[in-house]
């Protein structure tokens, strides 16, 4: 429920501070930091927030209040400090997946969430990271590099914001913090459309692209070129030219019906696929059939890197002489436009269901498992993460076998946990699992413009995703579903102020090279008065590396390079620009310590015949003789199979074997990515 004003007052202890929501982190409202993220966050804290009576998992916890001017509500954004050092997993696997395995691990992370609704005025729980919920849930490293982790709005469960709304601020506290950069894996789909693909086409970027959110990291060696390329060639698809490429088909009748009525409908000339669904995307809130139904949100339907759950947290009791509606998994993939195939996704719930029925049977319980212990288990035999996901966010009242998978939020812990039972106890079945189905339109019945939300489906399943013969569309088309990370950086500038601004780079001394085998990280922000010593700079830095990493927790500037001849007491300004790079050496660095980067200790090496060198999430495979890893898919591995117990990449199977390379079975077959085989079309 919503928290009204003068309740949120009364259950503080003193006056609480009050924000609007809306106007919340504008330039200078309520305050304008001027230094790093470092310093600008405990600025934030000490102004913006207070201090929780309550720990959460033993991490302090400050609270910020916002007012819906218009609405009357308040919206309670939590931060949470929490210790690398005590932390469950002191490395960042969004920061690994995302190319920033060479980060040194910063030594706080910062996690800013807004519950669900009915959360409102609860006190936070220990596990609140676990949580699918959220209506935001955005991390950042204390070096100013984040991730945003979930964002829901109203198809996330949330009655009172939009994801524009919580976007917006989300959007206005990075900047007003100065963080460097946000990475956001857009996983958001609606009705089983993934919107980076709709949009992307639509556009020319994701959703989040409207908040700046630019290509970042692709899976399966897709580069930033073959990205903008593929969106090229999709967004840039003549609708005369589809309506003739479908000729030979039966759904060409329907594709130009759609296309005569929004020609119609239009002011300026449609020509391309990107000129009719932008229209059609603007005339979705028109749409007099299934309001209750929006096929093309102004929000993703689900979380970045969660998938959201569409139910309220609250317990409702059952209603009397109602049974509960189950549905067949395999009935409901039917309806599913996945990038894997049917017999995949059975196998994964199958995993699913004896992952919940080995722990219920070993731990002789009946509690459920939280998400991330069903994801954990059912890793063992499935390394696809993706896969795993999109399966679990569709399991709730699911058939699988002679099981029902339910998934509902546990009241003591308030956490989601997923449970099983069996057909037959205490479960009932009334309905026909048709009935229970979303039902799409007959395709004999698609009145053009009836529904603007259905023809976007039609032209999205049947131009985007099953273009006939034409390799040069299906290449696009999986470049683009490969493109899942994006970020947003706020770049460096010296700004129009009287303070000097350096990006500061600390080179390891000669004898200190050896050990680091990963290219050295950014540079910090840094911010001194304008009459600054040589020293105070020296000092400067010494005080934020040693309050970022943990690496650097005794480290000492020795010397500024093009300074060596300067003494410490000698003034900067005159001597370097403002806004320029600046290059030290140091001693005191700790090359000990496990805690050095965030991709982790492990110096694995990355090369798949896809072209990708650096781990992308996907699920991968090491060879036994070299150690080189690669996906699993591109070396003929269905994410349904389990890895075999001896793995020979192709170059070290030729090297045993040249002269049967090419028919030895010591390795396994080689399949490159369908979009790998004509990647020079995407140039």
């Amino acid at each position: 429920m919503s928290i009204p004003i003068l309740e949120a007052c009364k259950k503080r202890k003193r006056r609480p501070k009050l924000f609007g929501f809306h106007t919340f982190a504008d330039p200078g409202c309520p305050i304008n930091p001027t230094s790093h993220f470092c310093d600008n966050i405990r600025i934030f804290l000490r102004e913006c927030a207070e201090l929780e009576d309550y720990n959460v998992d033993g991490m302090p916890t400050w609270c910020t209040l916002l007012v819906n001017e218009n609405r009357g509500f308040v919206v309670p954004v939590y931060t949470i400090e929490e210790s690398v050092k005590y932390a469950a997993k002191p490395f960042c696997d969004h920061c690994r997946c995302t190319g920033w395995s060479n980060h040194f691990v910063s030594k706080r992370r910062y996690h800013i969430i807004i519950p669900i609704d009915g959360e409102w005025n609860k006190p936070l729980d220990d596990g609140v990271f676990d949580l699918q919920t959220h209506l935001l849930h955005g991390m950042i490293h204390c070096n100013g590099f984040g991730h945003l982790l979930c964002i829901n709005g109203i198809e996330g469960g949330s009655r009172y914001l939009c994801g524009r709304e919580i976007m917006d601020l989300w959007d206005r506290i990075c900047t007003i913090l100065r963080t460097r950069k946000i990475t956001v894996e857009d996983s958001s789909k609606k009705r089983f459309m993934d919107l980076r693909l709709l949009h992307g086409v639509a556009y020319g970027h994701p959703w989040f692209g409207r908040w700046g959110y630019r290509f970042c990291h692709g899976s399966f060696g897709v580069k930033e070129p073959n990205y903008e390329r593929a969106i090229e060639i999709l967004s840039s698809l003549e609708l005369d030219q589809i309506i003739e490429d479908f000729g030979c088909t039966d759904r060409c009748m329907k594709i130009r019906q759609i296309f005569r009525f929004y020609r119609d409908l239009s002011e300026t000339q449609l020509i391309t696929l990107k000129d009719i669904l932008r229209i059609m995307l603007t005339l979705k809130s028109r749409a007099p059939v299934q309001k209750k139904m929006n096929i093309v949100p102004d929000l993703p339907a689900s979380s970045t890197l969660k998938p959201s759950t569409r139910r309220s947290l609250q317990n409702r009791p059952p209603l009397k002489d109602k049974t509960m509606k189950f549905k067949k998994f395999s009935t409901l993939i039917t309806n599913m436009d996945s990038r894997w195939p049917a017999r995949r996704l059975e196998y994964a719930a199958d995993v699913i269901v004896n992952a919940l029925r080995e722990t219920r049977a070993s731990e002789c319980t009946h509690d459920g498992m939280t998400r991330q212990e069903v994801r954990d288990a059912a890793r063992m035999h499935i390394g696809d993460t993706g896969l795993l996901d999109y399966v679990l966010k569709s399991m709730n009242n699911v058939i699988v076998g002679n099981h029902v998978v339910c998934r509902a939020v546990n009241p003591a812990t308030r956490v989601l946990e997923y449970t099983l039972k069996e057909l037959g106890k205490g479960t009932l079945v009334s309905e026909l699992e048709s009935e229970m189905l979303p039902k799409p339109f007959p395709e004999q019945s698609i009145v053009p413009g009836a529904d603007v939300y259905n023809d976007v489906i039609y032209l999205y399943r049947n131009v985007l995703l099953n273009y006939p013969d034409s390799e040069l569309v299906e290449l696009a088309t999986r470049a683009v579903l490969d493109s899942k990370h994006f970020v947003k950086e706020w770049p460096f500038s010296d700004e129009d102020d009287q303070l000097l601004r350096f990006v500061c780079h600390m080179m390891p001394s000669l004898s200190e090279l050896e050990i680091f085998t990963r290219e050295l990280p950014p540079g910090e922000f840094i911010v001194v008065p304008p009459y600054a010593t040589v020293g105070e700079l020296k000092e400067t830095v010494e005080r934020t590396l040693r309050d970022t990493y943990c690496i650097m927790e005794q480290v000492v500037v020795t010397e500024i390079e093009d300074m060596e001849g300067m003494t410490d007491e000698e003034v900067l300004f005159g001597t370097i620009e403002s806004g320029s790079e600046v290059w030290m050496r140091g001693t005191g660095m700790d090359l000990e310590t496990e805690l050095k980067y965030e991709g982790g200790s492990d110096n694995w090496r990355v090369s798949c015949e896809c072209g990708a060198l650096d781990d992308d999430g996907e699920r991968m495979v090491a060879c036994d003789i070299c150690e080189v890893w690669q996906h699993t898919v591109c070396s003929g591995i269905d994410d349904s199979e389990t890895v075999p117990p001896l793995f020979v990449c192709p170059k070290c199977c030729a090297l045993l074997v040249p002269a049967r390379s090419e028919s030895s079975d010591c390795g396994r077959m080689q399949l490159a990515p369908v979009y790998q085989l004509g990647m020079e079309l995407l140039y």
